[in-house]
This record gives structure tokens, C-alpha cells and sequence, in this order.
């Protein structure tokens, strides 16, 4: 294949399911450099400390990540810790609390852990950010607040919006793009990635470069923010909506199926290796109804899972499922618990887990979602005696519970 059709394909790789690009014309020729003699180049991806546990939504920036490093990106996984050891109060009601030292490396091992099933660890570093801000002193913080003006700073969308509402801003707020762009500078990366809500703060490096004389403006490569499970809001462990990397691949798999058909085609785009040539293929096969959406689906859940764990858990998750609700039987492992005679229902889902209050127990049961040895449970009263039982709340929540 010759260079010019090789690069062709290397940028409609890295283009796919990306929001915006700021500066393509840069990566073409470091991309360029690349394939003709062997010169890699230097991409930043922020992460925050005080959140380790990573989702389906990170995972967009990570496949991104990883398509780069096939291109000749090195990648600088960059952890916040100097923002995450002095709390950052950006955008929020209250100031985050602010972490330990200790709390940040231990969040960071658990990032190093997850990013490595994406990512091919001899093309990357984690980088802590501490490293260089706090070497920055008072006259260095000054000397970076000279490079950027108030009012500039004030076009930020949502210092604009509080400004004009008189909302307060404190100083320490208007520092937190310049730190984020000065680790561009510190760095003196090529790109630099992030979601679209952070298009202030990426352009903020390539300002920062040019201020410091990097004979260089890094590119920005803004991609979107996946939809969880709602198909309405972003994908957030707050929301409930989410699909965990590390979670139990049973459990990605059904929360995975229980994406809506149209949803299955955004999240193919985003997370699936398959060509877009592929996945049009899927969707006229869907469209003319020789292909079922549903297998579709599955499909897509088994490469996600087996990506994350392995070949054999991703089936064994499928087979499962197929068991509990294909064929109505009830799961393999369910979690056993042991209460005393008498015990009310309601405290019974709660302290199984299966909801999260009584009053949420209690409601479950008024609305038909409560079954006890497969049968409908209408009593929310009810007091178990002694036995053996297997409730169910809902789909997927199972518990056997043993009244002694």
C-alpha cells in the first residue's frame, strides 16, 4: 500500500466518532512523519484521582487513545493529583474534599490497572501533574496568570453565565484552566484530548504554548460524551446509568442488552473495533430483517465484555442470561442470606440489597416488580417464617434468603 493511501486511512481511523478536531492539518503531518521514517509524537489525556473506577464513557477517549498509538502517538496518561490533593471547586455547589497523597496513588494504581486492557503500555506514561505545579512556587503562578486576561477568561461559558448572574467565582477557579494548560507546556505534548465541556481549558494549552515560546499549538481532539443506558443523560456511576469496565461480566451484559436498538448503533461507533463498513452492514441487515437487533446487540455486549475480561466470561455471561430471562430460570449463583423468623419483607429486600430503602422496598411491591419462589409478591406486610426462599426484585436482582 503506498503512503498516500496509508495515510488516508490512518485519518479517517482517527476522525471516526470524533466530535470536533482543532488543528488537523498538525496531525496529518506528525501522522505523515510517522508512516514515512518511524517519528512518534506525544498525546495528553487528563484523568481525574478522586474517581478510578472506569466506565463505558471513559472507554471512548481510551479506544481513541489506543488508535492514535497505532499512528506513532505516545500517550501521556495524566493524573490531576495537584488539583485532587487541593480540591477543586470548578463548576460544583461546594468544594470537593480535598485527597491525600496516599489516596491519589492508590487511585492512580487502580487507573493503571483498567487503562492497560485498552491501551498498549510500552507506548504510554502516567504522569502525575504535581510533579511540575509544585515546582511552579509563587512566582511562577504569577508569571503564568500574567499570560491570560480576566476577560478572556470570562468567555468561558459558564464563568459568562455566573458572572452575569452574580454568582460568585473565586480566584482559584479562574487557575484551573491555566494549570491544565500549563501541563501542555510542562509536557510539550502535540495533542491534547478531552470531551466537548472541556473546549475552553484544551484550547488553554495551545494559548499556554505559544505564550511560552513551544514553537508549537498543540492540536485538540474533542470527543463526544457517551449516552448511558437512558439514551438521555451522559454515562455517570452518579445517574445509575453506566456500564463499568470492571464490573462482573454477567452484569455488563444485561445492563448492556438493555440498551434501546437505536442507542446499540451509537454506542457501535464509539465502542466497538468494526469498520463503519461493517457496522452499516449490520444496520441494512437489521433494516431488511435479515438480522435480528437483538443478536445484534449481543453481539456488540460479547465484544465489550470479552475486551474487558475474556473470551470465556463474555459467553458464559451470554449463556446466563439466556437462562434467566430467554428461558425463565433462575441464576446460578445467587447470594445467599441468612434472617430471623419473623422478619417484614420490606427490611428483608433492603438489607439483601435488593433495594435501597424499605419505603423503596415497599413501593416495588405496590408496583408488581417482587417475585417470592417465582410468584408475584401483593403483600407488602408480609413477615417471612422459617424456610427457604428465592426473591427476586425486577430482572436481574436475585437473593436466596434463609429464615431460621
Amino acid at each position: 500500500m503506498d503512503l498516500e493511501l496509508k495515510l488516508k486511512e490512518a485519518m479517517e481511523d482517527i476522525q471516526r466518532g470524533v466530535q470536533e478536531i482543532i488543528g488537523i492539518e498538525y496531525i496529518q503531518s506528525l501522522v505523515n512523519k510517522y508512516l514515512q521514517d518511524g517519528t512518534t509524537f506525544t498525546i495528553k489525556a487528563g484523568f481525574d484521582p478522586t474517581a478510578p473506577d472506569l466506565h463505558l464513557g471513559h472507554s471512548v477517549l481510551l479506544q481513541k487513545l489506543a488508535t492514535f498509538q497505532k499512528y506513532g502517538a505516545k500517550v501521556y496518561f495524566l493524573i490531576g493529583d495537584f488539583t485532587g490533593m487541593i480540591g477543586d471547586p470548578s463548576g460544583k455547589s461546594e468544594t470537593r474534599k480535598p485527597l491525600s497523597k496516599e489516596q491519589v496513588l492508590m487511585n492512580a494504581k487502580t487507573y493503571e490497572e483498567q487503562v492497560y486492557k485498552v491501551l498498549d503500555s510500552s507506548k504510554m506514561e502516567i504522569v502525575f501533574n504535581s510533579k511540575w505545579l509544585d515546582e511552579l512556587g509563587i512566582r511562577g503562578m504569577l508569571e503564568l496568570s500574567s499570560k491570560f486576561s480576566v476577560a478572556r477568561m470570562l468567555e468561558r461559558d459558564d464563568f459568562e453565565k455566573r458572572y452575569k448572574s452574580q454568582s460568585p467565582i473565586s480566584i482559584v477557579e479562574f487557575f484551573y484552566p491555566l494549570l491544565q494548560g500549563y501541563d501542555s507546556v510542562a509536557l510539550n505534548c502535540d495533542i491534547e484530548f478531552g470531551g466537548t465541556d472541556q473546549k475552553f481549558n484544551l484550547l488553554m494549552g495551545r494559548h499556554l504554548q505559544k505564550a511560552y515560546g513551544c514553537n508549537k499549538e498543540q492540536s485538540v481532539v474533542m470527543l463526544p460524551l457517551l449516552e448511558g443506558l437512558d439514551g438521555v443523560n451522559k454515562m455517570s456511576k452518579s445517574l445509575g446509568n453506566y456500564v463499568g469496565i470492571t464490573q462482573e461480566p454477567k452484569e455488563m451484559f444485561g445492563r448492556l442488552l438493555s440498551i434501546s436498538d437505536e442507542l446499540m448503533w451509537r454506542y457501535y461507533e464509539l465502542l466497538s473495533t468494526k469498520s463503519l463498513q461493517q457496522i452499516e452492514s449490520l444496520k441494512e441487515g437489521v433494516k431488511n430483517g435479515s438480522l435480528h437487533p437483538k443478536a445484534i446487540k449481543e453481539e456488540l455486549a460479547l465484544e465489550i465484555i470479552t475486551k474487558y475480561h475474556d473470551e470465556k466470561s463474555a459467553k458464559e455471561a451470554q449463556e446466563e442470561f439466556a437462562k434467566v430471562f430467554s428461558k425463565d430460570e433462575l441464576p446460578s449463583d445467587i447470594e445467599e442470606f441468612v434472617k430471623e423468623e419473623g422478619i417484614w419483607i420490606a427490611q428483608v429486600l433492603s438489607e439483601c440489597k435488593l433495594s435501597s430503602s424499605n419505603s423503596e422496598s415497599i413501593r416495588l411491591i405496590k408496583q408488581g416488580g417482587v417475585k417470592i419462589n417465582q410468584q408475584k409478591l401483593e403483600d407488602s406486610k408480609l413477615n417471612l417464617t422459617s424456610g427457604e426462599y428465592i426473591i427476586q426484585v425486577g430482572k436481574r436482582k436475585f437473593a436466596k434468603v434463609i429464615i431460621k
